[in-house]
């Protein structure tokens, strides 16, 4: 890690609560973190009060399955084990989600209060560790550490630009699209979702040189709680040390710059601890959301058609997606000030909670019919809430529907290679991880990465594709159509045969008019839009 376990006093100024497991006090629906069997269960008590684990097989095959098994048995709170065993509270409901996350009073982002530290529950090298350990960051801080130090992210955030950000993202998905477009077939998440927000996050942070697949997959890596998590971190923070001390003699007009010069006065420590924070929640959210988006788009019908259609935008398709299958299904953790209550549940000071994002997503109570449209309601946890919500959240907005829009500008055609059910997920304690999704389109020449994606040459229509037949005409048989015109005769050919006597001639091929014109009202609007999107 890059700075030790901190038992210093809380924002309130008294000392980190006192030892003492979490587990000891707990009523109504508790639970205990001691007495485990093999399989995680209480040894006492009766099922329907027994923790589960959000890790191990369950958690990772079924991690939506398992939230309502917990909503079944507790409510809108449920206890649950992390991994170790540890003792900690998911959040299932969506009002006591927003509760929590809008009452840093009662729930704080300290973690120093958890009294897992401190009672030798969690050690140093537990494999949250990344996830958890206090750092001089605006995730870990309430009041006015938390003001100062957010301030010093939100108003560099504002200062990047929208537009060359975009004509980066262009850049970047030609750059990608031109490995694979000539191949007929291709991975999307390895080739495309996990690569894409990498290389515009590093370049807005002022580190194009850094992007590699080595940090590609140690950030990918360094949140899900494996065994090379902390080795994953350490990679991580030693580029963003590199970029700090270049920046500090160096600055440009970049994120990292303006995080060094910032009026705030962030340490060069707080400054890279920002940069993490800041690259690795934009990346996980921003390459989960890309796959997850392109695959309702090859897999729902309903969808690929109101995007075909034009009754949906690619912005709204985002939207629905971040409903459906949130980047982050979780966020760990909230921690206990004091003794409280939540959804029906009796919390203990220093108990650690879980934000349930995906869970939320779906609580009955505000989503009875799941399969209604959610368009235009930006009321889901996506992006967590309260004064932590996610201040970058546009930023990965525009990535994934910028990013999108131009692989489908480049390969309209895309099919999924394998049957749906065959898909492939992978799941941690605060993702859920598309990881392949294979597909197939006509193979296409590479473009030039400076311009913007554009349109290759149609591809042959489907076999299902019918047209009508042109009024007055009659429809050839199979046979007679079968056989190929004089026209088609190879160059230099002599033809051999003379049209029958009695044929009548043939009529021209009718030409079907074209649609109207652009009006100059759409001219201007398709100008507006290529001037939005950076190109």
């Amino acid at each position: 890690m890059t700075t030790p376990f901190s038992h210093r006093p809380g924002p309130d100024g008294h000392a980190a609560p006192p030892p003492g497991c979490p587990a000891h006090g707990l009523t109504a629906n508790g639970f205990s973190g001691k007495g485990l069997t093999a399989d995680g269960d209480s040894c006492t008590g009766p099922a329907s009060t027994r923790p589960r684990r959000l890790y191990g097989p369950e958690a990772e095959n079924d991690p939506m399955g398992l939230y309502e098994k917990l909503r079944a048995e507790h409510g809108s709170v449920a206890p649950v084990l992390l991994q170790g065993d540890v003792p900690a509270w998911l959040v299932l409901g969506h009002s006591d989600n927003l509760h929590m996350t809008r009452t840093p009073s009662q729930f704080s982002r300290d973690s120093r209060r958890w009294r897992a530290l401190h009672d030798g529950t969690v050690a140093p090298d537990h494999p949250l560790a990344p996830i958890f350990t206090w750092q001089p960051l605006c995730v870990f801080a309430d009041g006015a550490d938390h003001e100062r130090l957010r301030g010093a992210v939100t108003e560099s955030i504002a200062r990047i630009d929208h537009r060359g950000v975009r004509r980066y993202i262009n850049r970047y998905s030609n750059r990608l699209v031109n490995e694979f477009c000539q191949d007929g077939r291709a991975d999307l998440v390895s080739r495309f979702a996990e690569h894409l927000p990498m290389m515009v996050m590093a370049q807005i942070l002022g580190m194009p040189e850094e992007y590699n697949e080595r940090l590609v997959q140690a950030a990918r890596d360094m949140i899900k709680g494996t065994e090379t998590a902390i080795e994953s971190n350490e990679y991580v923070m030693a580029a963003l040390r590199r970029l700090v001390a270049r920046r500090r003699d160096a600055p440009e007009e970049d994120f990292a710059t303006w995080l060094t010069e910032h009026r705030a006065g962030l340490t060069d420590d707080e400054v890279s601890q920002h940069l993490r924070l800041v690259l690795i929640a934009a990346y996980e959210t921003t390459a989960n959301l890309i796959a997850n988006v392109l695959r309702m788009v090859l897999t729902d019908p309903r969808f690929r058609a109101q995007l075909s259609g034009g009754h949906m935008t690619l912005p709204e398709a985002v939207e629905q997606t971040l409903w459906d299958e949130p980047p982050f299904t979780t966020i760990f953790g909230r921690w206990a000030v004091g003794d409280t209550e939540l959804g029906g549940q009796h919390i203990k000071a220093g108990d650690a909670l879980v934000v349930g994002i995906a869970a939320a997503n779906v609580d009955p109570v505000v989503r009875p019919d799941l399969d209604a449209s959610m368009q235009g309601n930006r009321a889901h946890l996506a992006f967590s809430g309260g004064p932590h919500e996610c201040p970058g959240q546009d930023i990965g907005r525009a990535i994934a529907d910028t990013g999108i829009d131009a692989l489908l500008m480049r390969l309209p055609d895309l099919q999924l290679a394998v049957e749906e059910h065959e898909l492939r997920y992978s799941a941690a304690l605060m993702s859920r991880q598309l990881q392949e999704l294979p597909v197939t389109f006509a193979p296409r020449p590479p473009q030039d990465i400076t311009g913007p994606p554009s349109p290759s040459a149609p591809v042959p229509r489907p076999q299902w594709q019918v047209d009508s037949p042109r009024p007055g005409s009659v429809p050839q048989s199979p046979a007679a159509s079968a056989v190929p015109p004089a026209s088609a005769a190879p160059p230099g050919a002599r033809q051999t045969e003379e049209p029958a006597a009695s044929a009548p001639p043939a009529e021209p091929a009718a030409v079907i008019p074209d649609q109207r014109s652009d009006s100059a009202p759409r001219r201007a609007w398709q100008s507006v839009t290529r001037w939005w999107r950076g190109y």
